[in-house]
């Protein structure tokens, strides 16, 4: 698979989220057959260091979004602050304003939801460590369009209100592992049977 055929793989987390992504990318392998792209909540006011921390423990190349890029596979392009990143056709990321209030900057809602429409099927939400209820939507919705939906388990989630806002959607849940299984949970979805 080529292009806009790659699977493509939204972490989404908050508090206790760049931990959670960091140990999700250290198990990723090079040559990870899809678009990774990082949303943890942040500041929007504030100069964002995620792409160098999470730089540390990845194989796989980590970069800031850019508005009008098309997503590239295997690497990782992350959500920066004071913008909504949205997954339009084709896989590219538009990046709009996220203002000073609520909702959650950068919002996983958003994300999720553009990437359902975007991509359907080959889509893949992981609903990590967080407080709040960001991302369980936008799990729906890509479950909705076809797509896969994981969440990390309550016991091994930091901060579990996001994680479990989206276990409680039954109908929209396909996989709850624990985080350190994630990585491998997403090698074997991406492989295929």
């Amino acid at each position: 698979m080529t292009g806009t055929d790659q699977p493509v793989v939204a972490l989404v987390g908050s508090a206790g989220g760049l931990e959670a992504v960091g140990r999700v990318l250290s198990g990723l392998r090079e040559g990870f057959g899809a678009h990774v792209v990082v949303l943890i909540h942040q500041a929007p006011d504030r100069e964002s260091e995620l792409v160098k921390l999470l730089s540390r423990g990845s194989v796989l190349p980590v970069s800031p979004a850019e508005h009008g890029a098309r997503l590239p596979t295997g690497r990782v392009t992350v959500a920066p602050p004071g913008k909504h990143v949205l997954i339009t056709p084709g896989d590219r990321i538009a990046l709009i304003a996220s203002g000073a209030a609520p909702p959650s900057r950068p919002s996983a809602d958003l994300l999720l939801t553009s990437l359902a429409t975007a991509a359907g099927s080959r889509a893949i939400a992981v609903v990590l460590s967080g407080g709040g209820h960001d991302g369980a939507t936008g799990a729906t919705a890509i479950h909705v369009c076809g797509g896969t939906v994981v969440a990390s388990d309550v016991a091994s989630s930091e901060s579990p209100s996001m994680p479990l806002a989206t276990i409680q959607r039954d109908d929209a849940i396909d996989h709850i592992v624990a985080l350190d299984d994630v990585a491998d949970l997403l090698t074997a979805l991406i492989s295929g049977p």
